[in-house]
């Protein structure tokens, strides 16, 4: 029986694979573009619109996924035109999304399933305003009520080690895993963020990391503690260098195929790592977000200076992710309240 092959070897294997296939070739998407005016031409359009004005490739991904899995539900059903679209067939789609059913059996998230139709009623919205469609069918399509926001619970210190000292850094690519882990801790940064660092934006010396085109597209410089500069140091020797195909490849973390990563893979593959620590906790790349902000609240943080650190335009945003702690709560209650240490009486 073979050995599995594991790590930067598996990656070596797989690239090998990938160059004698000639590469990997987006798929064609299949949608009816036989004129300007079908549904699938004037969503191509919208994008490029959406480009011109310097809306965000993450804003733009988002919206595609979401229009993809519109124009799939509607060319099944031969509906290739906006004219075809009504609101009856509007609210026909959203009781499909409703239903629908991932390859793991689970549900659409509300969520998922606001931003599936919030998309649609803005390229409709667009369609109106461009003079392209008379009526906007999506004008008054009622929404999922939105949740409320549940936020993961933080990490204690000893479950955020647990994590880091899951990846193999006698492998290269350990040594990335566990980088990548240190700087998600350290900083805070968003998964889109991470994906979108160059190396010029990593300042060893000053101990800083520039984050470029953030939530908003507002840029921001953040400081990397001693740890995550430690490892990065070691990525950017030992792994970074295999890894590189191109000298032009300018990201900071490169995958096993020499390019930037997916966002998608990226928290997937950060998902998996939090599940092998085995510490009763699911999430991602966001958990660390979480127990960042949380650690640094509760070991006497000004929420002021977390803010900047996340990259918050308002203070309200920021209070939502670092609740007080329940070490501090505890920590007040004992000063406090009148009867927290007095012992009862018979």
């Amino acid at each position: 029986m073979k050995k599995p092959i594991k790590g930067y070897a598996k990656a070596r294997h797989m690239r090998k694979w990938a160059d004698k296939k000639g590469g990997f070739t987006p798929a064609l998407d299949g949608f009816d573009r036989s004129s300007a005016d079908t549904m699938a031409s004037l969503i191509d359009e919208w994008f490029c619109r959406l480009e011109e004005r310097a809306y965000s490739l993450r804003t733009v991904d988002q919206r595609k996924w979401a229009l993809r899995m519109f124009l799939r539900w509607a060319e099944e059903r031969d509906l290739k035109a906006p004219e075809q679209i009504t609101k009856a067939i509007l609210e026909s789609y959203q009781r499909w999304l409703y239903r629908y059913r991932q390859a793991n059996g689970k549900p659409l998230s509300v969520g998922t399933q606001r931003s599936r139709l919030s998309a649609l009623q803005l390229f409709f919205a667009w369609l109106c305003k461009d003079n392209r469609l008379s009526a906007n069918p999506a004008a008054d399509l009622e929404l999922p009520r939105k949740p409320n926001r549940m936020l993961p619970k933080a990490l204690t210190l000893e479950e955020v080690r647990a994590v880091l000292n899951v990846p193999d850094v006698t492998d290269p690519l350990g040594i990335r895993w566990r980088a990548i882990l240190e700087l998600f801790y350290t900083t805070g940064i968003r998964r889109s963020e991470l994906v979108n660092l160059d190396l010029e934006d990593l300042d060893a010396e000053r101990g800083t990391l520039t984050v470029r085109k953030g939530k908003g597209g507002k840029d921001r410089v953040v400081p990397v503690g001693e740890h995550a500069l430690y490892w990065l140091a070691r990525y950017l020797e030992r792994t970074r260098p295999l890894l590189e195909l191109s000298l032009n490849e300018r990201a900071l973390f490169l995958t096993g195929y020499g390019g930037r990563f997916n966002s998608c893979h990226l928290g997937n593959s950060v998902r998996r790592i939090i599940d092998k620590a085995n510490i009763g906790h699911t999430g991602s790349c966001h958990l660390f977000r979480h127990s960042c902000a949380t650690h640094m609240l509760e070991n006497g943080a000004d929420i002021r200076y977390i803010q900047q650190l996340l990259g918050h335009a308002k203070l309200d945003t920021t209070q939502i992710y670092t609740e007080v702690g329940i070490l501090q709560l505890h920590d007040v209650h004992s000063r406090t309240h009148p009867h927290a240490k007095m012992p009862p009486k018979a």
